[in-house]
């Protein structure tokens, strides 16, 4: 009876010290006296205790830092450079075997990997164009990184450069070029805009000048019209009479205000303005008649 229930107590004992609970963010596998035997899927697994053992592997998206390093550029400035790898293990066996038993500390390995492509890249390019260019430094150390780990098992996310930092004396430099480009840019600007005022202004004063010429012609056209329809007139009614249409045009100026002028009866404007008007004086035709 003791030793049942021995045996059975260590049966349970040995249950209980082979329940292995993987999580969904991992995967695992497992080992049978250090020879790969099976894999297990996230959930309740069961090993053999010291027999078997199983080794969870996250598969995750994770980020490693390629740590800070002095670059020597094209143009032989020395950048500090920095940039971080985001990759995950695939979740399937052969992937996760993969990375395991193809690499050595995965995660070391692409940090290392990924220094040594910054140099190889950095050092074709001038600080400038580094700078410049990248996205173009990213797309090929990300193109670079899963080349070179396509057999580890794991996928390259993504890259991302994170500094490029010249030497303090030429940073200082390169801020002052940026200044003084910028206030030149400023400058152009400022001088384009007060080009532009003066155009238009120039445009407006000759458009107005313009306009008073027209006015200007067209009061010239008026006055030339009202003197021709005054010759037609003149030439019409007053042929011969120069002298009185003159006297006519005093007296019409004269009503115009209200002025009260007195005519002598016998006068020559008289008669006109009575021929004009269809009437002739009688006592001129009296004389006429006595004549």
């Amino acid at each position: 009876m003791n030793i049942a229930a021995i045996i059975i107590s260590a049966v349970i004992i040995i249950f209980f010290l082979g329940i292995r609970i993987v999580r969904p963010t991992h995967r695992g596998l497992i080992e049978r006296l250090g020879k790969y035997n099976r894999f297990a899927n996230p959930g309740f697994n069961w090993i053999i205790p010291v027999i078997e053992n199983i080794y969870q592997i996250n598969i995750t998206e994770q980020m490693v830092d390629a740590e800070p390093q002095e670059i020597i550029t094209f143009d032989n400035l020395n950048a500090k450079v920095d940039a971080q790898v985001y990759f995950k293990v695939k979740a399937d066996e052969e992937d996760a075997k993969n990375c395991i038993y193809n690499v050595n500390n995965y995660q070391w390995q692409i940090v290392n990997l990924a220094r040594t492509t910054l140099r190889n890249i950095i050092g074709t390019l001038t600080l400038k164009s580094a700078n410049s260019e990248r996205g173009k430094i990213n797309d090929e150390l990300h193109k670079t990184l899963m080349s070179e780990t396509a057999h580890w098992g794991i996928e390259i996310v993504r890259t991302e450069l994170k500094e490029i930092d010249p030497p303090k004396d030429v940073q200082e430099t390169m801020n002052k070029v940026v200044k003084a480009e910028n206030e030149k840019i400023s400058a152009v600007d400022f001088a384009t805009a007060t080009e532009t005022v003066a155009d238009g202004q120039k445009r407006a004063e000759i458009k107005k000048a313009e306009g008073i010429k027209q006015a200007r012609i067209l009061q010239a056209e008026g006055e030339a019209e009202a003197i021709r329809l005054v010759n037609e007139a003149a030439n019409k009614y007053f042929t011969g009479n120069a002298q009185v249409l003159r006297k006519l045009e005093a007296v019409e100026h004269s009503l115009q205000n209200n002025a009260k002028i007195v005519v002598p009866a016998n006068t020559e404007l008289v008669n006109v303005i009575g021929e004009m008007a269809g009437v002739l004086p009688l006592k001129r035709e009296a004389k006429e008649e006595k004549k």
